[in-house]
């Protein structure tokens, strides 16, 4: 039987803020919508997102530090679990959306790159070593593991270091409901080349972009609170509702897709690793697929949940999740040689994504 050349995951690593900010720490903001108070107590505004979302606490960065440190983090974590030669990497995709943010001052900055400032930080000096930035929504991290899947299966690529990380924190609104949502994070993997003759790794992915009429479901807006400035700060808005009916209708949809274009049936999915944007709807959303798939299964058993204590943080949330399982700091949660294991994600665009991952024997 002839082999192939496959992208599997050697290392993860993760980087989880210092910072706790639990629900209690919200209850001296004022909440606006479109320039007016909401008229409603900040603590039952406070209790109705716990109740939608589940989210009772989330992480933020310390003020000295920024996305790319924290990327860096999470990198170094992942080539040391993955026991490489840092020289040795041939790409570093950085996932991201708003690039560097310092505190205190909610402009981007995004130069140089992200990972170019990640490889510097982690001391690498191959030139070959190419290093870029990936912008697409909370799925960057997913796009990232599937754009470096096609390098690796072109034979000419053996190693690369996929990161996600994101400061929220720092361009969420305080006066808008929706910054209890955002949080701090960065998780990162390294993806190597493995020959085999049975399909490891990566075996199947599939994307979408809906921005027709889904383009401006997250965009970035001056403050609900704001009065017309000369120049005024921007921060990140979503219509929350049409996010979760966008995504309760089309991720079963692609992920269907996926399962039948790779002969794979829902059932034989061991864990669904799912961006952890909104408790209610991610819960929602696999009970859907499994549904209609005529799956029956406990869903404690296959959907880890971190969202509660983690809060949103954009691309990191899919490979954080996955270093604390593969870690065995999720209880309960294990992979074993030969699961299959569902990564997808939903964010700005509208972008979903999903990876279908066939955990090495």
């Amino acid at each position: 039987m002839s082999t192939k050349i496959y992208s599997t995951i050697t290392g993860t690593g993760r980087y989880l803020p210092q910072v706790e900010m639990d629900n209690k720490d919200f209850l001296e903001h004022s909440f606006y919508y479109q320039g007016a108070p909401v008229d409603r107590p900040t603590a039952e505004v406070i209790d109705h997102v716990e109740t939608v979302t589940e989210i009772k606490s989330r992480r933020f960065i310390m003020p000295d530090l920024m996305t790319s440190d924290i990327a860096a983090y999470a990198g170094k974590a992942a080539i040391e679990d993955a026991q490489i030669d840092q020289e040795e990497l041939d790409y570093i995709i950085v996932a991201h959306n708003f690039g560097d943010v310092a505190h205190g001052n909610r402009h981007s900055d995004m130069c140089p790159s992200l990972a170019a400032r990640v490889k510097h930080k982690l001391g690498i000096k191959n030139p070959a070593t190419v290093a870029y930035d990936l912008i697409f929504g909370c799925p960057g991290w997913i796009e990232g593991l599937i754009q470096a899947n096609y390098f690796i299966r072109s034979g000419d690529v053996k190693k690369v270091l996929v990161i996600g990380a994101e400061a929220l924190s720092r361009i969420a609104d305080p006066n808008d409901k929706n910054c209890l949502l955002y949080s701090d994070g960065a998780g990162a993997v390294i993806l190597e080349a493995k020959e085999g003759s049975t399909p490891t790794g990566i075996i199947g992915h599939r994307t979408r972009t809906d921005t027709f009429s889904k383009g401006e479901m997250l965009w970035m807006d001056t403050s609900y609170k704001s009065s017309v400035e000369e120049n005024p700060t921007l921060y990140l808005k979503m219509k929350g509702k049409n996010v979760f009916r966008y995504a309760m209708t089309e991720i079963p949809k692609l992920i269907k897709e996926l399962l039948v274009q790779k002969g794979v049936s829902a059932s034989d999915i061991k864990k669904v690793i799912i961006h952890q944007a909104n408790g209610k709807m991610v819960k929602s959303i696999v009970q859907r697929l499994l549904k209609q798939e005529g799956v029956q299964v406990n869903l404690d058993d296959i959907l880890p949940m971190t969202v509660s204590w983690l809060g949103n943080n954009s691309v990191a949330t899919v490979p954080i999740l996955l270093d604390l399982i593969v870690k065995d700091e999720m209880e309960g949660h294990q992979i074993a040689p030969g699961d299959l294991v569902l990564f997808c994600s939903v964010g700005a665009g509208m972008n979903i994504n999903a990876v279908l991952y066939r955990m090495p024997g």
